[in-house]
């Protein structure tokens, strides 16, 4: 990579450096007040719906759907099948919209985990903030990961210091000016999403000699652009199809969009519920930017099928006789470095670098607001308006929870780094299937929470067992166990797993049986079911 980050001219470090202080000053300049906790935490609640719903599209594609998804298209037999996914997605929201959101705005709550603990039983709100931590740790440092990615092409520094750099900027930025910054920088990445791409897919068709059919020939030859599939499997081979969209994806969106606090706490930021509705809902137009950025995976493959890369380039893509690259996350920063203008690579890059830190410093907001909500008591019972001193000492505590998960984000991400590697997982099943150890628990417990019934007990020993399947459906930890010596042959006796042998090699390969998708919405189930059956004067309805 070393070679290829020489494609990279000081003009376009210019460019790039120049965005990057353009979002900061921009941050800094949005950040408002920042007096008390409600400030820092959810704008004052005073942020139009417009710029919540661009923060929530910006959070959910960022850097995993920008190079991830290019990258699926590239890998061997992709295609267009994870576009089918949009369906579950369109659906989740609408039901956060319409459901889920009204509940946010009947009390002075800023987390879902707040009501459920009022709901059910206060110890459920704790129970809520570790699993959705839990969760964050292991979702989020794939994103760091993603913005590593490109940085290592184009400075040729080390992975290791680029997450570290990652790191140290999305706790700057967190610190400047809490939910407000985040959500104003976020904007600014989603516009620059929507330029980059379309900038590069038309760079792409223009300089193909047959323009647009030569694209679609090209595409269409290779089945690159198949996107429906009503095939039915329990497999990671079953992922994108149609019932998995639709009984498996829903889960994972009602999760992803109204019960964890990363789009959640978008939500608490916007003026009523009207505005909280309509900003998630619209943000179902995301969808548009994952097409978009499918059609530019297309158009990679059919750029290198008419320009075989050769030099630097080949070496750092390595193609196989069949056109597919060893490591398909690298083709499109490579590509942007290595093809586009002057100062043009510097700007899209930029704009990747920028949103990945936008994603990690959302995340670090999160996770800092139910920490101090865990540790301290921030509710308006205990927090007075006027209460200047209580609100001074909790802003402290919630810029020092800022710095702590951030080093221990940037210290997980290196460990991600160990398992992709090892396994050479593309980026987008690893970001996803990272989400299915919490997100049904979670989605279990908050549908006790607004049903009003249910036992914090039952909620516990459901979400433990929860935890334990997937942690016997995915491979993570014990590749990370076999990493420093324990043998994971002894798995293979279970159905979850199978053992095989490594062609043309001595060594064993860990392969799942079952897909981490389906283990969202039985999760839900188990531990909603464990939450109803255990019966209690817990509850209280209101």
């Amino acid at each position: 990579m070393k070679e290829v980050s020489d494609y990279f001219t000081w003009v376009d470090w210019g460019v790039l450096f120049g965005y990057l202080a353009l979002t900061t000053l921009v941050g800094h300049l949005m950040k408002g007040k920042q007096s008390t906790i409600k400030d820092f935490f959810a704008g004052g609640r005073s942020l139009p719906w417009l710029a919540v719903c661009g923060s929530i599209i910006a959070t959910e594609i960022s850097g995993v759907t920008f190079i991830g998804v290019p990258g699926g298209v590239m890998a061997a037999n992709g295609n267009f099948t994870y576009m089918v996914w949009g369906i579950g997605s369109v659906i989740g929201r609408v039901i956060v919209g319409l459901v889920f959101v009204k509940v946010f705005y009947e009390d002075n709550i800023y987390s879902p985990y707040d009501y459920m603990g009022r709901r059910i039983k206060p110890q459920l709100k704790t129970l809520a903030t570790v699993f959705f931590t839990v969760g964050s740790i292991l979702g989020q440092s794939v994103r760091v990961l993603v913005a590593a990615l490109p940085l290592m092409i184009v400075t040729g520094l080390s992975f290791e210091a680029c997450i570290l750099i990652i790191g140290a900027f999305a706790i700057a930025w967190t610190l400047m000016g809490g939910m407000r910054t985040v959500i104003w920088t976020d904007v600014m990445q989603f516009g620059l999403f929507v330029v980059g791409g379309l900038v590069s897919l038309l760079w792409m068709v223009m300089h193909l000699d047959g323009g647009w059919a030569e694209f679609w020939q090209t595409g269409q030859e290779a089945e690159k652009f198949h996107w429906f599939s009503t095939e039915f499997g329990f497999g990671d081979a079953f992922q994108f199809t149609f019932w998995v969209a639709i009984i498996a994806v829903p889960f994972q969106n009602l999760t992803a969009f109204g019960v964890d606090q990363l789009n959640a706490q978008r939500m608490f930021c916007c003026r009523n519920a009207g505005d909280a509705r309509k900003a998630i809902i619209w943000s179902s137009v995301g969808q548009a930017i994952t097409f978009l950025m499918l059609m530019v995976g297309a158009g990679l493959f059919a750029w290198y099928a008419a320009h075989p890369p050769g030099g630097v380039v080949a070496d750092a893509l390595q193609f196989d006789e069949n056109g597919n690259p060893a490591k398909g996350d690298n083709v499109f920063p490579i590509w942007i470095v290595t093809e586009l203008p002057i100062g043009l690579k510097g700007l899209i890059l930029g704009g990747v670098f920028a949103a990945a830190i936008s994603s990690l410093d959302s995340i670090l907001a999160a996770l800092s607001q139910t920490t101090v909500s865990l540790l301290h008591r921030t509710d308006e019972q205990h927090l007075a308006d006027d209460d200047e001193e209580r609100h001074r000492f909790l802003l402290r505590r919630s810029r020092m929870w800022v710095v702590i998960w951030g080093a221990g984000l940037t210290a997980f991400s290196l460990l991600m780094q160990m398992v992709q590697e090892s396994q050479n997982i593309e980026i987008l099943p690893l970001a996803f299937g990272m989400t299915s150890y919490t997100m049904g628990p979670l989605l279990g417990m908050f549908v006790c929470a607004l049903l009003g019934k249910g036992s914090f007990r039952g909620l516990l020993w459901g979400a433990i067992l929860s935890f334990v399947i997937v942690l016997f459906m995915r491979k993570d930890i014990w590749i990370l166990l076999h990493s420093v010596g324990m043998s994971y042959e002894w798995l293979g006796s279970l159905p979850t797993y199978v053992v095989d042998t490594v062609k043309d090699s001595s060594e064993h390969k860990l392969v799942s049986t079952v897909g981490y998708f389906w283990a969202w919405p039985l999760t839900t189930l188990i531990t909603l079911g464990f939450g109803l059956l255990f019966p209690s004067q817990e509850s209280s309805k209101r």
